[in-house]
């Protein structure tokens, strides 16, 4: 669907942020010692609900880290960050992580819980400067990332018991939904049918013996797996609708038969209702 410019800034926003957070855990990937990993956890505390991008559980410290994949020059002024070049405003992240810091430190004195508690954030893009930056703020600038990983690497961290039963308090405390996630409203209607190529999301898409081939890059997909990809997204979708053949026939719309469609839904797929109004769970 076509999204309005707010839409696509947001949208933008969200991909840089995610591929900020990939490249961290890229980098982290190689730490030595026993340390717990979580990513992405949403908590709440009182019906406060706070974020963070990694939670690193060491033997005596747990780190609270917002990973941030700002690009450009920007600059610091009275605790608020401007960009240098457009003097744009934009939230300061360490308000945000102080906010995070206390909550999280409420909820495990709230299940007795006593750890000490360490927040950063790390600026992760090379291709990033900030100006009048304060040294006691908790800031991890680009050219700091890799000396915080050494000095993370070389301290000593033996796991117990204790941690695991923390990390996986954690983990039951995750809230799998975000109830300030705001989509693009959408309907059936004005999305675009067919089936696009996994690689450039191109439309420009053929059926070639047994794959999906993209006239554009020329990337190869399994007929079987590009369908069963495509009935995951209707099902994101669609919550609500039931996984019929003729429904995901209509979704994909693409050169194969109504029989191929029923056959790979079949092998794949739990099949309920008499033979008119089969669907698949």
């Amino acid at each position: 669907m076509e999204l309005t410019e707010k839409e696509k800034f947001h949208y933008l926003n969200l991909e840089k942020g995610f591929a900020g957070e990939v490249k961290f855990d890229q980098l982290i990937e190689n730490l030595q010692e026993e340390r717990y990993i979580l990513n992405d956890l949403l908590l709440e505390v009182n019906n406060s609900y706070f974020q963070i991008d990694s939670v690193i559980i060491t033997q005596s410290v747990i780190y609270l880290l917002d990973i941030k994949n700002f690009q450009g020059d920007c600059y610091l002024e009275s605790d608020k960050l401007y960009s240098v070049t457009t003097k744009r405003e934009y939230k300061n992240p360490v308000d945000q992580l102080k906010r995070s810091s206390t909550l999280f430190r409420q909820l495990l004195q709230i299940h007795k819980l006593n750890y000490l508690v360490e927040s950063s954030v790390i600026f992760i893009n090379s291709e990033f400067t900030l100006y009048q930056a304060p040294m006691d703020q908790p800031l991890i600038l680009p050219t700091q990332v890799d000396r915080f990983l050494v000095n993370l690497n070389q301290t000593p961290s033996k796991l117990k018991e204790g941690h695991k039963d923390l990390a996986q308090k954690l983990l039951s405390l995750h809230q799998p939904k975000n109830p300030f996630t705001t989509l693009p409203r959408y309907d059936y209607g004005q999305l675009q049918k067919g089936v696009y190529c996994k690689t450039c999301f191109s439309y420009f898409v053929s059926v070639k013996n047994k794959y999906f081939v993209c006239g554009k890059c020329g990337e190869l997909e399994k007929i079987n797996l590009g369908i069963l990809r495509n009935v995951q997204e209707y099902k994101l979708l669609f919550p609500d609708q039931k996984i019929t053949t003729q429904a995901i026939y209509d979704w994909c719309k693409v050169d194969l038969s109504k029989k191929t469609f029923y056959r790979i839904l079949k092998k794949n797929y739990t099949s309920c209702g008499n033979t008119k109004d089969t669907y698949y769970i």
